[in-house]
């Protein structure tokens, strides 16, 4: 290439990697990953990041690894200091891909579960996917694996399923598991307490399952009533399964 003639742009790709198991990764991700130039993934600091964990053996020696390093988690601090801080990261964290992009090289920034499903990669793509060519590869989100996990179905029939996440107030908690059917309250974390509290509130904890850490192998699964002192990781949720796949069974 001549000096001075424009380079053509990357692609950009958000890529979910689904829940943990690397099994579970489509085809497709998985193509994707390893003919991409540049893998990118989120991480806390001081841990590998849990995308990572899933990708690290596609990964070649000659693709750059661009690690995202969260200044700070939802666990650690209030939301009110989590929102302030956080849209910054993720400026700077666009910014370092938009600049591998321009240089002509193919970007997978990989997210755990689906990337539009509370993934992170979602405030990359706001920042960039109306400046650069754009691709997201969807992936089995974590709540997939979990009812896989309890071995029971989630919804039937007409039921509608409502996705919550724990950090909702007490008051929007209830009311929400009170008005579904079947709901998932998902990223459970230290609020376990307070969900187990929620349903008990709405008579619904009984038929609830908890499950961390979905589809690996530190995966457990337990009632929600004998859940409460769990030490929840940020990536555990709990199910409340439709009454109407127990009524419908028990009429068998």
């Amino acid at each position: 290439m001549t000096s001075g003639q424009p380079v053509s742009p990357g692609h950009l790709y958000g890529v979910g990697v689904g829940p943990g198991d690397p099994e579970l990764m489509t085809l497709k991700a998985q193509r994707v990953i390893t003919t991409c130039a540049v893998v990118a993934h989120f991480a806390a600091r001081n841990r590998p990041g849990n995308a990572w964990t899933i990708v690290e053996d596609l990964v070649a020696p000659h693709q750059e690894v661009l690690r995202l390093e969260y200044p700070v988690t939802t666990e650690a601090v209030t939301k009110d200091s989590y929102e302030s801080s956080i849209a910054a990261f993720y400026d700077e964290s666009a910014a370092r891909v938009a600049a591998q992009l321009d240089a002509g090289r193919d970007v997978a920034v990989i997210c755990e579960g689906d990337p539009f499903l509370y993934g992170s990669y979602m405030y990359v793509h706001q920042r960039l996917a109306s400046t650069h060519p754009t691709t997201v590869v969807p992936g089995v989100p974590a709540f997939a694996a979990a009812t896989a996990a309890t071995g029971r179905p989630l919804v039937s029939m007409d039921e509608h399923l409502t996705i919550v996440p724990a950090v909702r107030t007490a008051s929007e908690m209830k009311e929400t598991l009170a008005s579904s059917p079947a709901s998932v309250v998902m990223k459970v974390g230290r609020r376990l307490p307070e969900v187990v509290d929620a349903a008990e509130a709405v008579g619904i904890a009984d038929r609830a399952v908890y499950v961390e850490r979905a589809s690996t192998g530190a995966e457990k699964v337990m009632p929600l009533l004998e859940a409460r002192d769990q030490n929840a990781p940020y990536f555990s949720l709990v199910l409340f399964p439709g009454e109407a796949i127990d009524q419908r069974w028990s009429g068998r």
